[in-house]
């Protein structure tokens, strides 16, 4: 099976690639705007005339689009997220290959649900945000076009290669700096906000699985549960052993109070952050926030409520419904989230 892979260099991209590379039968080209690429070719600025005529010549079973745009203003997304998928979806109409396409969506484009509820793939999108909004025209595009495709509508994507700048990151870089420079105390905002992790390679697992397959629309990938930011943090303290306390910033001005962790050691336990700036969110900098969000000074008397740490227009819960993946795929997760967790550890531990 020949399989086109764009985006084979981003985050999710690389084990997608090397769970495809696994596969003695499939026999992989990454097109993309890398130098490492096979083919470069930019998708935003590409024509699709072009592509068709790569298409054609390779002549793939199956296309694969994991490329995007996660941060930036409405247009860079747009261009990216949305201009893209316009381009494979025109040029796959136009060429002869009949090649099925795989389009890694993105949970973002459900927008907020309600607490305690499972978003199934037929809930009406409403999403929160340009990133959102971005990537459910993509997925709109892509279900219109008449093709043989699947949207893979992933949730919080975890484990080893997570982006220092997302949630997780972020947090594993703060307790990292905690860590090295003896902090008994970490400052943390924004941890009652719940999301449904998944680690990334089993995220691959469902790519390949929905290569080999013949589901089409949407389908949630997901663990089905959803998480306390505020828990993942207890997790990742005790996979790192950290052993100071962790204090929440969230709520009105007084209300600071230790949630997770152990009691504060006075002895090394004065207020920084993970970037060595007293007093303030581990979680958000002083600087603009790229997704949006913007860090906020506090200090020990009137702690300012720290920035959300999912800009990603969803609210404080995310629960997927995976019973379609379960049963049009075979698909179900593997990867406890203690082992992706742990594996941003290994990659943060490694930087001190």
């Amino acid at each position: 099976m020949r399989v086109l892979l764009i985006g084979a260099n981003g985050y999710i991209g690389r084990f997608v690639a090397d769970r495809l590379l696994a596969d003695p039968a499939v026999q992989l080209t990454a097109l993309g705007r890398g130098d490492d690429a096979d083919v470069r070719f930019d998708l935003a600025t590409g024509s699709p005339g072009a592509l068709t005529r790569f298409l054609d010549a390779v002549h793939p079973g199956v296309v694969v689009n994991c490329a995007g745009a996660t941060r930036g203003g409405a247009r860079e997304l747009t261009r990216h997220n949305t201009v893209a998928v316009a381009t494979v979806c025109e040029a796959l109409r136009r060429s002869g290959c009949g090649a099925r396409l795989v389009q890694v969506g993105c949970s973002a484009e459900y927008g907020p649900s309600q607490p305690g509820s499972s978003t199934a793939e037929d809930a009406v999108p409403r999403p929160g945000g340009p990133y959102g909004v971005s990537k459910l025209a993509a997925t709109e595009l892509v279900l219109g076009s008449g093709l043989d495709a699947v949207v893979l509508r992933v949730f919080s994507p975890a484990g080893p290669g997570t982006p220092a700048g997302s949630p997780l990151g972020r947090l594993a870089e703060a307790m990292r700096r905690a860590m090295q420079s003896g902090d008994g105390e970490l400052r943390l905002g924004g941890l009652g906000a719940q999301r449904d992790f998944i680690d990334v390679r089993d995220v691959a697992r469902a790519v390949h699985a929905a290569s080999l397959s013949a589901a089409q629309g949407v389908i949630n990938i997901g663990s089905g549960r959803a998480v306390r930011l505020r828990d993942a943090a207890a997790t990742l303290a005790r996979v790192a052993g950290y052993g100071g306390a962790l204090h929440e910033l969230d709520g009105p001005p007084g209300a600071l109070r230790p949630t997770i962790g152990h009691p504060r050691t006075e002895a090394v336990g004065h207020r920084v952050d993970a970037l060595g700036h007293h007093r303030t969110d581990a979680l958000g900098h002083h600087r603009p926030d790229p997704l949006g969000g913007r860090g906020e000074r506090a200090d020990a008397e009137h702690p300012a409520p720290a920035p959300h740490p999912y800009p990603d227009g969803c609210g404080s819960w995310q629960q997927a419904d995976v019973r379609t993946a379960r049963d049009r795929l075979g698909w179900r997760p593997r990867i406890a989230l203690e082992e992706s967790l742990a594996d941003i550890w290994m990659e943060a531990a490694c930087r001190i």
